[in-house]
């Protein structure tokens, strides 16, 4: 492959990277803890839209559970959005793994 057309191909594919970013960056995953009870809306640069908790999930005597559900749900949302990030960027990338992607 001849350079010019080398520097062509990293240029779609840059455009492409940036693309799928903003693309990310509107899409919403969902991660939960206890069946649902408490879920975790974060898009795919990792920021948390909301957090829901059923009314049955909440124990003032028990805040330790609360917590951990928390942790729960944030880490499940957490490895969406990786999932969703490799399944959109791979397919550019070739499954390359490139620092920061």
């Amino acid at each position: 492959m001849n350079p010019a057309n080398m520097m062509a191909q990293v240029k779609r594919m840059q455009a492409q990277m940036l693309k799928a970013q903003g693309e990310l960056a509107q899409t919403v995953v969902t991660g939960g803890a206890a069946g649902g009870a408490l879920t975790v809306e974060m898009t795919c640069d990792s920021r948390v839209k909301a957090v829901k908790i059923a009314r049955d999930a909440i124990d003032a005597n028990d805040v330790e559970t609360l917590e951990d559900l928390i942790v729960v749900a944030v880490n499940d949302a957490l490895q969406r959005v990786a999932e969703e990030s490799e399944r959109r960027l791979g397919s550019i990338t070739g499954g390359l793994r490139l620092p920061g992607m």
